[in-house]
C-alpha cells in the first residue's frame, strides 16, 4: 500500500474518534497570531484541514473566508459538519490546482508530516506561488527527521519529517522571509513552527 493510501484509510477509519480526545484549543494563540497578521475578511487556505476544529473554525469565527483541502472522506465530511460557513474541498496538498496567488494566508498543521519528506519543500513552494504579495503562511512539523510507520489509534499511520533546519532552508529556499520559527510544546505534543510572510 503507498504511503498515502495508508494515510487516507487511516484518518478515514479513526477520524471520529481521534476527534473526540483531541484538546481542540491548544493551539488557539498561534491561529490568533496568524489572524493579526492578515487584512479584514482575508482568503484563507487550510491545507490538510481534518475536522475543520480548531483551525478552520477559528479563522471562520475571526471572519476570514476559509478553503480547506482534506483527502479524507469522513474528516471533509466533519468539517463541513463543524464550519458550514467554509468551503471544503477533496484535493491533494501536493496538486493544489488554485490559481497563483489566490490566497492572503495559507497554514498547514498537522499535515506536512503525512506528506513524504522529500517532497516538503516542493510543498512550501507551492504555497508561496499560491499567496498573494505579502502573505502569510503558518506551518508546523516534527522535531526531528524520520520516517516510518508506527500504530496510531489502532491503524498504521505514515510519518515523515525533514529535521527542523531542513524545513526552515526550504522556507527561505522558496522566498519567504521568516517571522517566527521555533519548537514550541502544546497539549504536551512537541512541534516545530514556522511564520512567515511571502
Amino acid at each position: 500500500m503507498r504511503t498515502k493510501e495508508i494515510v487516507v484509510k487511516g484518518w478515514n477509519t479513526i477520524a471520529r474518534e481521534y476527534d473526540r480526545y483531541r484538546d481542540k484549543h491548544k493551539i488557539d494563540g498561534e491561529l490568533q497570531q496568524f489572524v493579526d497578521l492578515l487584512p479584514e475578511g482575508a482568503r484563507v487556505l487550510d491545507a490538510g484541514s481534518g475536522s475543520g476544529v480548531p483551525a478552520s473554525q477559528y479563522l471562520t469565527n475571526a471572519g476570514l473566508k476559509v478553503t480547506g483541502v482534506d483527502l479524507s472522506d469522513t474528516m471533509l465530511e466533519m468539517a463541513r459538519e463543524n464550519v458550514p460557513d467554509a468551503t471544503f474541498l477533496k484535493k491533494d496538498i501536493l496538486e493544489l490546482d488554485f490559481p497563483n496567488e489566490s490566497f492572503e494566508g495559507i497554514l498547514s498543521l498537522f499535515t506536512l508530516f503525512h506528506i513524504p519528506r522529500k517532497k516538503h519543500p516542493e510543498v512550501i513552494k507551492r504555497f508561496y506561488e499560491l499567496l498573494n504579495k505579502e502573505g502569510i503562511l503558518l506551518i508546523n512539523t516534527g522535531i526531528r527527521e524520520s520516517e516510518g510507520i508506527s500504530n496510531f489509534f489502532g491503524m498504521p499511520m505514515f510519518w515523515s519529517n525533514l529535521a527542523p533546519q531542513k524545513t526552515l532552508e526550504a522556507v527561505k529556499e522558496a522566498g519567504f522571509s521568516v517571522l517566527f520559527e521555533g519548537v514550541l510544546q502544546r497539549g504536551g505534543e512537541l512541534q516545530y513552527w514556522v511564520l512567515a510572510s511571502k
